[in-house]
């Protein structure tokens, strides 16, 4: 019965693609296809898992599906993902070592590391630090694809003036509409005291499952889901990882990999049963300004 089941929900998903495929020609590739890359339009044509990565993190609601594919491949047009390689985004960027892939957490996910304390809000560079976390996403997607990351937001050290809303909003976009089903978890680790005021409204926007994606956690802490091998010292690992550029740091290799990712020990493995995805309620997790905080806090009076 269990087989009859699963073989009848085979189908609907199957149905519902081909539904989403026919709509999309239908609804969005009329007037014209100009908006769209056309190598994004055929994978999204011949690629069945694409269209499924949309569709279940969309609860398998064609109209939603469309919606979130429309603007995808909108923003892969405009930031030219397709053609994107590392001479065409300002070398400075990299060499702050702000932002890159590094390591894994306990479950085997690749570890996506923001230093807050080296971002400086400035809204003239604010484009080129877009692309250049698009860049990072788009590298590991294709080095491994349909494998999840794992974010972390390191705070240690950072203060108000490292807080940039606009950049992590557009952070937490690339998860919620860009590339769906690619976030594991978000570890964000120290942070400062003054935005420990914003979890109450914070939490009383989130539910349980985004709740249970999303680790707020003092360094102290951090081992409970990246070994120490992956950990930096300042953060209570062992990790001699010291990045610099160039080269780009690529350690895809660092642990042997098998077909379902990199293989870890059975003492590693954590279930990954119960981490449901979070997706509208993503956009409350960040970090709050100041400012931010206190517009809420009038607007709940």
């Amino acid at each position: 019965m269990a087989e009859v089941d699963q073989h009848e929900g085979e189908q609907d998903i199957e149905k519902k693609i081909e539904e989403t495929r026919q709509r999309f020609k239908n609804e969005f590739l009329q007037d014209s296809t100009e908006k769209y890359d056309t190598r994004d339009l055929e994978r999204l044509q011949t690629e069945d898992a694409l269209v499924e990565s949309y569709l279940s993190w969309r609860l398998y609601v064609v109209d939603d599906a469309l919606k979130m594919i429309d603007e995808s491949l909108q923003w892969r047009k405009e930031f030219g993902l397709n053609d994107l390689i590392e001479s065409m985004v300002p070398k400075w960027m990299f060499e702050t070592g702000a932002v890159y892939l590094h390591g894994y957490d306990k479950e085997g996910n690749k570890l996506f590391w923001f230093h807050v304390k080296l971002h400086v809000k400035d809204a003239k560079t604010a484009l080129d630090k877009k692309k250049y976390v698009a860049f990072w996403l788009e590298r590991y997607a294709k080095k491994e694809p349909g494998m999840p990351l794992t974010v972390v937001f390191d705070m240690t050290d950072s203060g108000l003036s490292n807080i940039d809303m606009d950049f992590v909003r557009y952070i937490i976009n690339c998860f919620k509409v860009y590339y769906p089903k690619f976030l594991s978890k978000m570890i964000i680790v120290e942070m400062p005291w003054i935005m420990n005021a914003a979890w109450k409204i914070v939490k009383s926007w989130l539910g349980p499952e985004a709740i249970s994606k999303l680790k707020f956690v003092p360094k102290s802490e951090a081992l409970t889901y990246i070994g120490p091998e992956y950990l930096p010292p300042h953060l209570g690992g062992t990790d001699p990882f010291k990045y610099s550029y160039p080269p780009l740091p690529d350690d895809d290799f660092q642990t042997p990999i098998g077909d379902n990712g990199p293989i870890i020990s059975e003492d590693d493995t954590e279930s990954k049963e119960g981490e449901l995805e979070s997706r509208d309620a993503l956009e409350s997790i960040v970090p709050f300004s100041v400012t931010a905080l206190m517009e809420q806090l009038a607007e709940s009076d």
